[in-house]
């Protein structure tokens, strides 16, 4: 007859201790919807990246030392993406999230706006990390979008640029 492991040794032996959270760092953040009209000239096509995770989302990064969260969007947008003509038309919101590296509590604060890709929209130079970047139909770009929030912010921009408020 074989002996079964106890339920609680067999549970200690799979779960590994993770070691505890040495700091709490906050990561301000900014980052953009950039928006186009499609080739009808109506309808309006959303710029998504693809990075390195295979994950859907919006161009964005850190706000560096003496940059503003608007400075901030438009760098990020223009390096990400290669786009060199965009104008910030409406803050959209702040995404707040946190996440676990190594020892530290990650508090990323995004801010996030609406920018209009104003000209040589098809010149797309996406960074060497990523994995696609695509301009594509507001419908398209919700079901891709990894995060919900940021869909939230999609709707709120195409509600704005709907009501000509852009």
């Amino acid at each position: 007859m074989m002996k079964r492991p106890k339920p609680l040794k067999a549970f200690k032996n799979i779960v590994r201790k993770r070691p505890a959270i040495n700091e709490v760092v906050k990561e301000p953040t900014a980052g953009g919807v950039v928006w186009r009209r499609g080739s009808d000239g109506k309808s309006v096509e959303i710029l998504l990246i693809q990075d390195a995770k295979d994950r859907w989302t919006i161009p964005k990064g850190h706000i560096e030392e003496g940059e503003n969260a608007k400075e901030t969007a438009v760098r990020e947008i223009n390096e990400e993406t290669g786009l060199q003509h965009v104008k910030i038309q409406h803050w959209l919101g702040k995404i707040n999230f946190r996440y676990r590296r190594q020892q530290s509590l990650v508090l990323m604060t995004t801010e996030i706006y609406l920018v209009g890709a104003t000209k040589d929209s098809d010149a797309l130079k996406p960074e060497e990390w990523m994995k696609g970047i695509e301009w594509m139909p507001v419908n398209d770009a919700l079901e891709k979008i990894e995060y919900e929030d940021i869909a939230k912010l999609i709707l709120k921009a195409l509600k704005l640029i709907r009501e000509h408020k852009v």
